[in-house]
């Protein structure tokens, strides 16, 4: 079984999600964006072996630690697509920029390609490629648990913004209709930040991408 906590880090409130196969007990860190010491007491006190590092876009609040965790665990850092290269090269000045010391840029050992698979143990995620937010954004998917851990696309009642260099909200809306909604409505979603939703919900009472509101944009 897949094995999830949330552990907010940042001073942006953003959920990092250390993910785990309660079989083997490997696991993975999807989104350190910093408070990297944070992170590492919930993996010691879980008591789980964190094998990689998966990143669902460049954002500083998203991968502002993943280039500590990777020197001092010796792992790979895995995604996002190599469209948001531009975003992890500048981490520290967007850091620096938001007076948020200690975030570092990152390379990452592998881009992700939508319908690309990673292991966590005997689990499987699906990247899908999911721009809009960035361009580069990825959503990881948990078929046999359906469960979604999809960055900053989509929130409970609201959506990603789009305001940000190579955003675009399109793009967005057509990520989030194509590519998300045909998982199910029964997903239960991780977002970048505040709570849990499902797809179901979403498409009912999200102001943005609920199916009037789409309808209505047609």
């Amino acid at each position: 079984m897949l094995k999830a906590q949330i552990v907010p880090v940042t001073a942006f409130s953003q959920n990092c999600s250390i993910i785990w196969c309660d079989e083997t007990m490997e696991g993975a860190f999807v989104d350190p964006g910093g408070d990297v010491e944070k992170l590492k007491a919930h993996v010691e006190t879980l008591g789980v072996k964190i094998t990689k590092i998966l990143l669902t876009h460049g954002h500083l609040d998203h991968a502002g630690g993943a280039a500590d965790l990777k020197e001092q665990w010796d792992l790979p850092i895995i995604g996002p697509h190599k469209e948001d290269k531009f975003w992890l090269d500048q981490i520290e000045e967007n850091a620096a920029n938001y007076g948020m010391p200690g975030l570092r840029c990152c390379a990452p050992d592998q881009w992700l390609q939508d319908g690309d698979e990673i292991t966590v143990g005997n689990q499987t995620l699906i990247a899908l490629h999911t721009p809009g937010h960035t361009p580069g954004h990825v959503v990881l998917y948990n078929k046999e648990h359906k469960v979604a851990f999809v960055g900053d696309v989509i929130f409970k009642g609201s959506i990603g913004r789009t305001d940000f260099p190579r955003g675009d909200l399109p793009t967005l809306l057509k990520a989030i209709e194509q590519k998300l909604w045909p998982l199910g409505n029964d997903v239960t979603f991780v977002p970048g930040h505040g709570p849990l939703s499902t797809f179901g919900a979403e498409r009912q009472t999200n102001p943005y991408v609920s199916d009037h509101a789409l309808a209505a944009q047609r």
